[in-house]
């Protein structure tokens, strides 16, 4: 607990850099999409497979190329180009025909879409009409990762989702909710009084999402053979480890906002 706890804190930095916002955020969270793609294949590495770096990296440069250097009215259609491009790519992949297999190009395009795509969220919200609701992405992740430990340890007795994760606890996934709601109710009542009601709907939503986020993590690591998906952070595993939950929360809110706002 305590190193889990004092690992914590090499997030504040990160902290720091989303209240700046802007491109500094977007150079951030290009990085760590970047690093969390790495420690994927590098996990379906251990199982023999062997996903292309070098395209999924170029990808998730061209992403955030669109956002920054197209015309807002031609995104849509370059955004588009992108994924059909993307998918050209980890299929071309494929075309040696001997030294690949069919496993290589799915796990490269798996790979481009999960640490990639969804991580590219946060930027999107950022650069959105409602920058403070930024925040609610890792709110509603954190708050339902720590409410749900501290439930699932003091009170836990019903497993969850044993054949994936057999600590996990419905109890823990309670307070999981009860977690994104507080995180999110607080900040929105403190920041953005005018949007209560909707900081509350992303905390409950998003401590549903985010604890199917850490599941969907939990499943590849399962199905690959691993504990962790690397060792940067002890307490947490790598970069991937911490920001599963994220991944899930940040699509949540921007389309929320899209739909809601």
């Amino acid at each position: 607990m305590k190193t889990r706890v004092l690992s914590s804190l090499i997030m504040l930095p990160f902290f720091v850099v989303l209240y700046i916002g802007g491109p500094a955020l977007a150079a951030v969270c290009l990085i760590l999409g970047f690093m969390a793609m790495r420690e994927l294949f590098r996990a379906f590495g251990s199982a023999g497979i062997k996903p292309s770096l070098p395209i999924g990296a170029l990808a998730l440069l061209a992403l955030y190329g669109i956002e920054f250097l197209v015309p807002q009215a031609e995104r849509g259609y370059a955004s588009a180009l992108w994924l059909a491009l993307a998918v050209f790519a980890s299929f071309l992949y494929l075309f040696d025909v001997k030294g690949r297999r069919l496993e290589d190009g799915m796990a490269t395009i798996t790979g481009i879409l999960y640490t990639g795509f969804l991580s590219f969220h946060i930027t999107l919200v950022d650069r959105g009409g409602h920058p403070l609701m930024v925040w609610l992405i890792f709110l509603s992740a954190f708050g339902s990762d720590i409410l749900a430990y501290l439930a699932g340890s003091a009170l836990g007795r019903h497993k969850l989702c044993p054949a994936i994760s057999p600590k996990k606890t419905v109890e823990g996934a309670i307070g999981g909710l009860v977690g994104g709601v507080a995180f999110c109710g607080a900040f929105g009542a403190l920041f953005m009084p005018g949007l209560l009601a909707h900081c509350l709907a992303v905390g409950l939503i998003g401590g549903a999402v985010s604890q199917l986020g850490d599941l969907t993590a939990s499943i590849f690591k399962r199905k690959l053979g691993i504990k962790d998906y690397g060792n940067l952070i002890p307490g947490h595993g790598g970069i991937l480890d911490r920001i599963d939950s994220v991944l899930f929360t940040a699509p949540l809110v921007y389309y929320y906002i899209w739909i809601a706002l």
